[in-house]
């Protein structure tokens, strides 16, 4: 196991890791967009699918837990790569200019904080219940937890809707940049290919975006409602 010790510790290992973790956590936000699209269906089929995960009981905690242990990984590397890059180059440029990099690549790390932030607050308001309390009081007919209607509460306040919609911004800048990368960290950016995988990224989280705020922004426009779906 040393191998692997020493292979996580160098640079390339360490990319490897930030880029191996993205693709797991990428999977999960496609997932997780689908999931969610499905309160455009309205309240049974939504309330159907959450009860289905809850009903996965302690295998649901533990790809939680392992998700959340993936991005704090994920974040702990490239804090670790950029240690390793300073120390590459303790005396900085005299004059730093942006010219082939992007706003997306210059806050890569940043991003990935503020998106951690956001998903532990995600977690307390609607998976903890710790922002608003009554939301784990809500119950369908069935007697199961109603996220149809906690979900639709809770976009209903502005501020929450505002935070959700600067949040996927967020998310989608990471992506764009992200993405793309992962293929050339892997050692999958073939120059013929090279367009195709540049335009993978910005691509991917241009649709995820539009179909995460999507939600949001049809319960404040009532398109979605506690009457029903879209």
């Amino acid at each position: 196991m040393d191998w692997v010790v020493k292979f996580a510790r160098s640079s390339i290992g360490a990319k490897a890791v930030v880029a191996l973790t993205g693709a797991g956590l990428v999977g999960f936000v496609v997932a997780h967009l689908l999931g969610n699209l499905q309160l455009f269906a309205g309240p049974e089929q939504f309330n159907n699918y959450a009860h289905g995960l809850k009903s996965l009981g302690p295998l649901l905690w533990a790809a939680r837990l392992g998700l959340l242990g993936m991005f704090v990984l994920h974040i702990g590397m490239a804090i670790r790569l950029q240690s390793m890059n300073k120390a590459a180059r303790p005396v900085s440029y005299q004059s730093k200019k942006a010219q082939a990099s992007t706003l997306a690549s210059r806050s890569m790390l940043l991003g990935g904080v503020t998106l951690l932030l956001f998903v532990l607050f995600h977690l307390a308001h609607y998976t903890l219940g710790v922002v608003d309390p009554q939301f784990l009081e809500y119950k369908t007919a069935e007697g199961w937890h109603d996220a149809y209607k906690m979900t639709v509460i809770g976009f209903q306040s502005a501020p929450v809707a505002g935070l959700y919609i600067a949040a996927m911004a967020g998310l989608a800048m990471h992506l764009g940049h992200g993405v793309s990368s992962m293929f050339q960290t892997l050692g999958l950016n073939h120059p013929r290919y090279r367009p195709l995988i540049r335009g993978i990224g910005p691509a991917l989280a241009a649709l995820i975006f539009l179909g995460f705020v999507s939600i949001p922004i049809a319960v404040q426009l009532g398109i979605i409602s506690l009457q029903g779906g879209a």
